[in-house]
């Protein structure tokens, strides 16, 4: 995995799994299983916007964009210069 995967990962562990037994992997459904939900998802997309000085506009934000970690840093990647 590269960085941008486990910063997301990382992220999402720290922030949103309430229980420590819980794994999650790069292709993981988080949405769509409800490990992140629409206001969890609003966080990581600001949390990665100020990590990577990005702007990702809510059009590429989707819930289908945001369900793995792997979909994550594809449109991270595609917003980085």
């Amino acid at each position: 995995m590269e960085d941008i995967e486990n910063t997301i990962l990382e992220y999402v562990i720290d922030e949103y799994l309430e229980d420590e037994d819980d794994e999650i992997g790069p292709n993981s459904p988080l949405i769509s299983s409800g490990i992140v939900d629409s206001f969890s998802m609003v966080s990581l997309k600001t949390f990665l916007e100020r990590k990577y000085n990005i702007s990702i506009p809510d059009d590429k934000a989707t819930p289908e964009a945001f369900d793995t970690v792997n979909r994550i840093a594809d449109v991270v990647r595609s917003f980085i210069s």
